[in-house]
């Protein structure tokens, strides 16, 4: 029966013989990353001291080059090689590289990172999930997607043979009801800010411009996500048209050294879109354009110092102006849902859908539109309760 080979990376038994005096020499066979096996010697004025020095120079050649994987590569250096790769072949937007390095930082590096490969069970990885899901869910679905990737990565490098994350249990996805504002409560956002645009006698600081009451007139009149909205250049208007339009053709988006920046694309195929504008928001674009005068070619909402102004930056106006007045579940997000709800509920859930930027209706349907849930017709039962002398 034929010798099984020996595995990758390993060596056999180590045979020492006497080459002359005070010369010794060491050699075993050695089974490269290429699957040959080869023969691997060193030499030392004794037997210990070649056994010692070839274990050395095996060890050595069992430890792989920076851009190789095996089973014994730490958790750690696999992220460093996964980021490298995705970095190097530009495929992957820089804000989402951006957040994959925050998902390693925080969660996944400090329980997984002094791992091996190999001991990354689906196991040990499955309660690693769902350990963090226990807490939110969120990061455990965003630390899903990145060791799924970095594992992949190990499979198709010949360290693995399978990937140990498709394997775990599904994380829990708990789908947020679409919360739609009424007519009242539209009512209450805009008292809201109006309220806290007011100057406050001792209160420091520069005063409160319209921004924030023109940004949320603007979701209302388009459903575009804020940083579309917030990306808008008057170059992306068309005012003067007998129906006036805003073409959605970018985003703002956030990275770690650079700040916000406008990328110019949006964030799917189906986000590229051209819209007809509501009179109300034409009235409020045109005032606007007005002041902006000769910054005309610019952003259509810009900071104090010129630059663009930032979805943070309105959240954070937001807080100050919902505070203390039972607003505080409605977010840029919860108008955006409120525009698909009105457009299902008076059209159809396509036009929705295709007004949000989404490419599918489902998303349109499950996510943003809100609706009553259909009971069974149970009026028959509870007319028992009618009063018997009417």
């Amino acid at each position: 029966m034929a010798r099984p080979p020996l595995p990758i990376g390993t060596w056999g038994s180590i045979r020492t013989e006497m080459r002359g005096p005070n010369r010794y020499r060491a050699r075993a066979r050695f089974r490269d990353y290429d699957g040959k096996t080869r023969d691997v010697e060193a030499t030392a004025s004794t037997g210990p001291a070649a056994i010692r020095a070839l274990k050395e120079k095996l060890r050595d050649r069992a430890t792989p080059n920076d851009d190789e994987i095996t089973r014994d590569t730490r958790v750690r250096t696999l992220a460093d090689l996964w980021i490298e790769e995705i970095t190097t072949e530009e495929r992957v937007k820089p804000q989402t590289i951006n957040n994959y390095k925050t998902s390693l930082r925080s969660a996944i590096l400090p329980a997984l990172g002094s791992l091996r490969i190999q001991e990354a069970t689906v196991g040990r990885l499955d309660k690693f999930l769902r350990t963090v899901a226990e807490i939110v869910q969120r990061p455990a679905r965003a630390a899903n997607v990145v060791l799924g990737q970095m594992f992949a990565l190990a499979v198709r490098r010949g360290a693995l043979m399978t990937n140990p994350v498709r394997e775990t249990g599904r994380l829990r996805n708990p789908r947020s009801k679409a919360a739609a504002l009424t007519e009242e409560h539209l009512q209450a956002v805009r008292a809201a800010i109006r309220q806290w645009q007011q100057p406050v006698a001792g209160k420091p600081g520069p005063r409160q411009n319209g921004d924030l009451a023109d940004v949320v007139d603007l979701i209302l009149a388009t459903g575009a996500r804020i940083g579309e909205i917030l990306a808008l250049r008057w170059d992306d208007l068309d005012l003067a048209a007998e129906r006036p339009t805003v073409t959605i053709c970018g985003t703002l988006v956030y990275v770690k050294g650079k700040g916000y920046f406008r990328q110019e694309w949006t964030k799917s195929d189906a986000g590229y879109r051209t819209l007809v504008l509501p009179r109300f928001a034409v009235r409020m674009l045109r005032a606007r354009k007005d002041i902006a005068a000769d910054k005309a070619r610019d952003a259509v909402f810009a900071s104090r110092r010129g630059t663009w102004l930032s979805p943070h930056n309105v959240r954070r106006q937001w807080r100050g102006a919902r505070a203390d007045t039972g607003l505080e579940w409605v977010t840029p997000h919860t108008l955006r849902k409120t525009v698909a709800t009105v457009i299902a509920q008076e059209a159809d859930t396509k036009s929705a859908a295709a007004q949000l930027g989404h490419a599918s209706e489902g998303i349109t349907s499950t996510y943003y539109i809100a609706k009553p849930v259909l009971v069974s017709d149970v009026s028959e039962i509870l007319e028992q309760f009618a009063a018997r002398d009417r």
